[in-house]
């Protein structure tokens, strides 16, 4: 069971350091992570304020009230508006709570809407940049947040394999995406974790194209990016198979691009830092002689976000602790020829790095037949 006040007397110590009198959050991922509570921003404001000391304040619409106060895993001091009112008398008893404090906001999500409303009836507040806090208190992952992602991986992994025993040649990478969304609900995901990736032949060299009316033909290297969600926390899984036999154009690429994962995977372990993990990837592609095909860091962070902090990049000083969660997924693009990235979720653990996802990484034990 999530441990929210622990989780709340984190954040306000990390406030406390940063000498920060309260954060404001807006729905997404580190609103959920303190409330769990999974929101989308919409056009009525939502805005949470925890102070550093004191009860928080919860800005909300009406109609949504009962729902989401009943929700809250701590009290709150609830600042309800209605449709026929307008939200402007909320935001000035919301700016009487903040009056002149410095407060933590998320750059990445703070809207212009929520932004202005809060500085013309709290003149004095002063707005700091808090993302980076927010990402650190996140990063180590507990053991609740690990068998979330567990049981998404293996939804993801079971959904994959389904997709592939029915591919067929002839199918566009639409008609695949579309049967592969399908197969995740099916095999009991809350939802998919992000668009679906599926890439085929020569479309296959764009790391983050969508799928396309493209149709599959004999000796494409196929690639599926996608992830199923268990609650609010998704999987990130990408193979690369072939459709029949692998092209002699591209299938010599694949043996690197798996070493390359390889390397990575044994090196990953407590107090490495993220960016030697990323020396480790690249110097195999590069040895192999296609330095220049790998065109993006070799992972990020998962978590509640797809995408987060930590990055597997060069020269990310960040040391990797127990609990930290995130992709490794080395790639190799010949433009106009195909693609390969072989992608796997990991967890630090105090033996180095535990592999997630279990899905073969064989390019021939998932070739497909023609």
């Amino acid at each position: 069971m999530t441990d929210y006040d622990a989780r709340l007397g984190r954040l306000r110590e990390a406030l406390g350091a940063d000498g920060l009198d309260g954060v404001v959050l807006l729905p997404g991922a580190n609103f959920t992570y303190y409330t769990g509570i999974v929101k989308e921003p919409s056009e009525r404001p939502l805005v949470l304020f925890i102070p550093a000391k004191g009860a928080p304040s919860l800005l909300v619409p009406c109609l949504e009230e009962s729902a989401l106060c009943d929700a809250l895993p701590f009290g709150a001091k609830a600042i309800v508006y209605t449709d026929e009112e307008g939200y402007e008398k909320a935001f000035s008893a919301l700016g009487r709570r903040i009056t002149d404090r410095s407060v933590g906001v998320e750059l990445r999500s703070m809207r212009l809407l929520e932004a202005r409303q809060i500085e013309v009836r709290s003149p004095a507040c002063r707005f700091e940049a808090f993302d980076a806090g927010l990402s650190r208190l996140r990063m180590v992952k507990d053991a609740g947040e690990i068998a979330a992602m567990r049981e998404a991986v293996r939804i993801t992994e079971h959904s994959l394999a389904r997709v592939l025993a029915d591919l067929v040649l002839g199918q566009s990478e639409l008609e695949v995406a579309r049967g592969l969304e399908i197969e995740l609900l099916r095999c009991g995901s809350d939802g998919i974790g992000f668009e679906p990736l599926v890439v085929s032949g020569p479309r296959a060299a764009l790391p983050h194209a969508g799928p396309s009316e493209r149709r599959l033909v004999a000796g494409d290297s196929l690639i599926f990016d996608f992830g199923a969600r268990h609650g609010a926390y998704p999987a990130d899984l990408t193979r690369t198979v072939a459709v029949g036999t692998a092209d002699p154009d591209w299938g010599g690429i694949y043996e690197a691009v798996l070493a390359a994962n390889a390397a990575a995977r044994e090196l990953a372990g407590p107090g490495v830092p993220a960016g030697e993990v990323d020396r480790a990837a690249r110097a195999v592609i590069e040895q192999a002689g296609y330095g220049p095909y790998f065109t993006h860091r070799t992972g990020h962070g998962l978590g509640l976000e797809v995408h987060e902090p930590p990055y597997i990049v060069a020269g990310n000083p960040t040391r990797l602790e127990l609990g930290m969660t995130f992709t490794i997924e080395p790639g190799i693009y010949l433009p106009g020829k195909a693609g390969v990235r072989i992608e796997d979720d990991v967890v630090i653990t105090a033996d180095g790095c535990e592999a997630l996802t279990t899905f073969s990484r064989s390019l021939s034990g998932v070739a497909l037949a023609g």
